[in-house]
């Protein structure tokens, strides 16, 4: 009879790997990277060293180098049926996973290992923050405490922006959001122009339940290539929520300009206080009803543990 570990290895959608495991799958990547590159691709307070890019990230580059090279044999097989010359389309990549869990860092580390695949590909990387509504908008609502929540973004202008990107559009202006105002800039945007890779991170992007009051046919994932969700043990999430929330009180908060500046003189134990009332009011309510459930529906799974490197990684079976 089967051991119950072997009974959930087989009965799992997903083929497991411990961290071990997946580095000897390193995609052999010619990619030297200076402390100072490696620095700019991570949150202050997120570590990241080299081996973390070889051991986790290579052989993540070199998994999706096969899926794109079947996304475009699958095109030009399908052309020939056709008898069409239908132009090549951005492969779009989704990530996913809870507010504080390193999703920019894995974002910003996977365009510039997927930029030193052989072909040299342009790998454009867009956060859904750009897709929130502007605070006035959120205030009239009556949601700006729900910043994050599925019902605080333009879905409808996402949803338009991605399909614009599917039908061979190869220009795009996506409005930029600033972590400093807390806010939509409005005169500021992002050009993303003829991509071949376009990566796609945001807490919510493989959501598909329909926001009150409508009936949404069409998802955000529906678009997806390939989709990624980074995970970890919430308490360590909780922990590294409130190391951030205290770096950011000492540096960006005293800013005058940042939205946040009223908690700049708060002291550290007043700031993991109100740190951890932010999580257990917005961040943990969301992430249990929103975010959590999403995590299966994604393609791959990166296990970070309490040092913020990843542990365990999940592929979904083919």
């Amino acid at each position: 009879m089967l051991s119950s570990p072997e009974e959930k290895l087989l009965n799992s959608p997903f083929l497991d790997f411990n961290r071990a495991e997946w580095k000897e799958l390193n995609g052999h990547f010619n990619l030297s990277l200076s402390v100072e590159e490696i620095d700019k691709l991570h949150a202050a307070n997120e570590p990241l060293n080299y081996a973390e890019i070889e051991e986790i990230y290579f052989p993540l580059a070199r998994l999706l180098e096969l899926h794109i090279q079947q996304y475009h044999e699958v095109r030009h097989t399908i052309n020939k049926f056709f008898r069409r010359n239908q132009q090549k389309l951005p492969f779009i990549i989704g990530i996913a996973g809870s507010v504080a869990v390193g999703k920019s860092t894995t974002a910003r580390v996977l365009q510039k290992v997927l930029s030193f695949l052989p072909e040299k590909p342009k790998v454009a990387l867009v956060t859904t923050d750009g897709f929130l509504y502007p605070n006035k908008v959120l205030s009239e609502r009556g949601i700006l405490n729900r910043k994050g929540f599925p019902e605080s973004y333009d879905t409808k202008k996402l949803l338009n922006f991605l399909t614009a990107v599917k039908s061979g559009i190869r220009q795009h202006i996506v409005p930029v959001y600033s972590h400093l105002h807390y806010d939509i800039l409005p005169d500021d945007t992002l050009l993303i122009e003829d991509p071949d890779i376009l990566i796609l991170e945001g807490i919510n992007v493989l959501q598909v339940n329909s926001q009150k009051g409508q009936n949404n046919k069409i998802f955000v994932s529906d678009y997806f290539d390939f989709s990624i969700y980074v995970d970890a043990k919430e308490e360590d999430i909780i922990q590294w929520y409130i190391n951030r929330f205290e770096s950011l009180r000492a540096t960006a908060f005293q800013d005058p300009d940042s939205y946040f500046h009223r908690y700049a003189n708060l002291t550290p134990e007043e700031s993991k206080a109100m740190a951890i009332h932010i999580w257990n009011e917005i961040n943990s309510p969301n992430l249990h009803n929103n975010i959590l459930p999403t995590k299966y529906r994604a393609d791959l799974i990166l296990q970070k543990g309490s040092n913020h490197f990843v542990e365990n990684v999940k592929v979904r079976k083919i």
